[in-house]
């Protein structure tokens, strides 16, 4: 049995490398926020899982992915896979 940490780990590195290898590009330049908001996620989810801190990594993960899913679909960002 796959232990929760492990889980958290393995799901949070795989969802990591998805956005990592999004092109986010601004639509609206006054939504800048969204963009700001998605990489500063992106970062701290970066940093606890250095820490192997996994449930703030997940966390944040999914922050960063509310925030894509959300700028892309009010149009504020364009995103390219």
């Amino acid at each position: 049995m796959v232990s929760t940490k492990e889980h958290l780990k393995k799901e949070t590195i795989k969802w990591l490398n998805k956005l990592d290898n999004l092109d986010i590009k601004l639509k609206n330049p006054k939504k800048h926020g969204f963009l700001k908001n998605i990489k500063a996620y992106i970062k701290d989810s970066h940093y606890f899982t250095e820490k192997e801190d996994f449930v703030r990594a997940f966390e944040a993960v999914v922050w960063a992915w509310a925030w894509v899913e959300i700028g892309e679909q009010e149009g504020f960002l364009e995103i390219k896979k």
